[in-house]
Order: C-alpha cells, then structure tokens, then sequence
C-alpha cells in the first residue's frame, strides 16, 4: 500500500491506475515499432538488445504467441529509462510526418505523370508555369516514348522516367518550402522497395 505524505497529503509513489496507463502505452509504443519496415527502424534510436526483441517479435504470426511476444517486449522496454523512450517516440512522430509528406508527394508526381500522358502540350505548359526549371523537350520526348510503349505493349521504361524526372523536379522544391529533403527522400526509397516487393 502507497504511503502519504502527512504534511501535503500527497501520495509516495504513482498509482496503480497511473502505473497501468503508462504500461498501456508503453505496449503500444512497441506495437507500433513491430509494425516498421528494417530500414524505418533503423532511423530510429532503439538501443540494440530491444531491436533484437522487436526483430523476433515481427518473424511471430500466430495471434497467441504474439499477443504474449508483444507483452514480453513491452516489459523489456519499460526496463529503459524514460530518456530513451521519449526519444524513440520523438523520432517515431518525426519519421510519421515524413513518411506522410513522401506519400503525397508520391502521389502529386503520379498525378502530374497522368496529366502529362492525358493531357499533352497543355498539361505541360501548366507543369513549366509551375516548374519553370523543367525541360520540356525532355518530358515532351518521354511522354511521346511512354504513349508508344503503351500501344505497343513494351516494358513501360520512359512510363518509369517521367516519374524520375518529375521527382527530380519536384522533391527539391519540396525542401525549399521548409521540408527535409534527405528524409523525404529516405522515405521514397522505402516506398519504392515496397512497391518492387509487390511488383
């Protein structure tokens, strides 16, 4: 039983109730954890006796095993000190919002690719108001190669380069309005080995 302080009145210790809260989210942290890929964790400030039990705990697939795994890990993570887990989650939080901007960012080349291949000259002359540092002749020249590709059931390789060009053009004026281009760019290549690992 807690005891009281018999001047303030205040308790020793934490509660229970607060105990378990921060149990709770402790779990939760390391569920999260067990959801990243290799290369986000290692952006990450996991000291390496944890990232061996993060590691195990993503090759269990059984639903009881790993409901007890993922308990074991978090038992394993409330023995760090608060310091390490507050900057874990601080990078984890950093690395969700960059992840986000990669993913819109993607989508934003994506959507400029289709408009180009649909659209032609005026979708072009929309991107270089846009982007006055694009060369047209180059993305006229892909667009053309792409549109021939298709009709004629080729590997889409100059489909592929007009997403290289419009990143090239676009992820450095991503960093330039105040967003990290080398996290960003981290997050594109995470996003690129997993669309080859479906492909």
């Amino acid at each position: 039983m807690r005891g009281r302080d018999e001047d303030t009145g205040e308790f020793f210790s934490e509660s229970r109730s607060q105990n378990r809260r921060e149990a709770l989210e402790v779990l939760a942290l390391g569920e999260k954890l067990v959801e990243l890929t290799a290369a986000q964790l290692a952006r990450l400030p996991i000291p390496e006796d944890l990232l061996e039990h993060i590691e195990y705990s993503k090759r269990i697939t059984s639903h009881g095993a790993r409901k007890r795994q993922l308990a074991f890990l978090a038992k394993q993570m409330r023995r760090e000190d608060d310091a390490t887990l507050d900057a874990i989650r601080d990078a984890l939080e950093a690395n969700s919002e960059t992840s986000r901007r990669a993913v819109a960012l993607m989508h934003r080349i994506e959507h400029w690719r289709e408009r180009l291949l649909g659209q032609g000259d005026a979708a072009l002359a929309e991107l270089l108001d846009e982007y006055p540092g694009a060369d047209r002749q180059e993305l006229r020249t892909l667009v053309r190669n792409a549109l021939a590709e298709k009709a004629k059931n080729k590997p889409p390789r100059a489909f592929r380069e007009i997403y290289q060009v419009l990143r090239d053009l676009m992820l450095p004026a991503q960093a330039a309005a105040g967003q990290d281009e080398e996290d960003v760019e981290h997050e594109f290549d995470d996003l690129d080995d997993e669309t080859d690992a479906r492909d």
